[in-house]
């Protein structure tokens, strides 16, 4: 008996100590994930020359810290392209493991640095819950556009919400004064057709200074100025930088010096050149007429589809127009004829007018810097084309 009543005891101790031990363990608090902000160097394919970056979650629950990447685009998806030239494509977030995600920026030479947030345990979380509900893939795609909806605005975004609105009053308020276009040009002039594309392409919305919390659409600079966020107390928001991966790649470029006199100087030396040979050797002049005259047609019929069926905004009311312009189109047949030996029709001669006259144009608006477009380099240099071939060829009898 007394047996029996020493091992109910002791099972009952056990039961108890047990018991104890898993409350313990369900009331001893769970590990909160940090957050941190991966921000990776340029690349040489188009597409990475602007820099990208993602946020980063380690959540001990989770076992390896997970990038959260608002990067992902399928370039073999159904009507991609067509989305694409219209201005309407779909970007997605995806969640994967860090080392999974550096692995590229590995291959290709790309540079990335980590910096660790002093969020709030519970903004940690907040944060942390947010974005794996938003990688679900009923969630996950968004509609990207390059300046104000991007990799980069969407982890500036997030990192606002959960601040509480305090990265944006810390970072509208400021202002370096470069534009969409400085930035776009500077990042883009390693490549000088992609350098000369946003030049021609842009339009007055890319000439607007910018805040910095607009020019976050770049990682590298919402990268530097998560290093002078402030928290309510006065500490820093970056608690540390942890460099994961050496840019290989060249560095992101600086700006280039915006001059204005080679571009008078080239349109000096065209124009003269076009006056010479026009008498000298007509039909050079012709061939050479025949490819400006189609590369301004074509050039001019893409920002008149961008501006008027497409929802690139940044391309809308371009100004350059009025040089790179379509009805040049009409001054082909010409050029033909002067290349074959013929005079031109009495229409051809009315259309060098008209078209000189229309780059012409182009100059009012920059001289009353209403809402300003800074493509004085491109009249400068087409204008005195323009005004050149109507010189020559305006008065030439039929």
């Amino acid at each position: 008996m007394r047996i029996t009543e020493t091992v109910r005891f002791a099972i009952a101790l056990l039961l108890a100590l047990v018991a104890g031990f898993a409350q313990a363990q369900s009331t001893s608090p769970v590990p909160e994930p940090r957050i941190g902000v991966v921000t990776m160097g340029p690349g040489e394919i188009f597409w990475e020359r602007f820099g990208h970056d993602a946020i980063v979650v380690d959540d001990p629950a989770r076992g390896e810290p997970i990038s959260y990447n608002f990067g992902f685009f399928d370039l073999a998806e159904d009507g991609f392209i067509g989305r694409f030239v219209r201005g309407e494509m779909q970007y997605m977030l995806v969640a994967l493991p860090l080392e999974q995600d550096m692995q590229y920026y590995r291959e290709v030479g790309r540079g990335a640095t980590l910096q660790w947030l002093d969020l709030t345990p519970v903004q940690a979380r907040q944060l942390a819950d947010a974005l794996a509900e938003n990688a679900k893939p009923e969630n996950a795609r968004y509609h990207y556009d390059y300046y104000t909806d991007n990799c980069s605005t969407r982890v500036r975004d997030a990192l606002n919400r959960v601040l509480g609105g305090a990265l944006q009053r810390q970072m509208n308020g400021r202002s370096t004064g470069d534009t969409y276009r400085s930035e776009s040009v500077r990042l883009a002039s390693p490549a000088a057709w992609m350098r000369l594309g946003f030049d021609i392409a842009l339009g007055p919305y890319g000439d607007r200074p910018l805040s910095r919390w607009e020019q976050a659409f770049l990682p590298r600079r919402l990268a530097d100025d998560l290093r002078e966020v402030t928290l309510a107390d006065g500490r820093p928001l970056v608690i540390t930088e942890e460099p994961l991966l050496p840019q290989r790649q060249a560095a992101e470029p600086t700006e280039l010096p915006r001059r204005l006199w080679p571009w008078l100087l080239a349109g000096l030396v065209l124009a003269v050149s076009i006056l010479a040979f026009a008498r000298r050797a007509p039909r050079a002049t012709a061939g050479f007429a025949l490819g400006f005259w189609l590369l301004c047609s074509v050039l001019g019929l893409v920002l008149a589809f961008a501006w008027g069926f497409t929802d690139h905004r940044a391309l809308w009311a371009n100004r350059n127009l009025l040089l790179f312009n379509p009805l040049c189109l009409l001054l082909l047949p010409g050029a033909w004829a002067l290349l074959r030996g013929r005079d031109p029709s009495a229409r051809f001669r009315i259309l060098l007018v008209v078209v000189a006259a229309l780059a012409a144009l182009a100059l009012l608006p920059l001289w009353l810097q209403a809402l300003p477009q800074r493509n004085g380099n491109w009249i400068a240099l087409l204008l005195s084309a323009h005004a050149a071939f109507a010189l020559a060829w305006a008065k030439r009898k039929a």
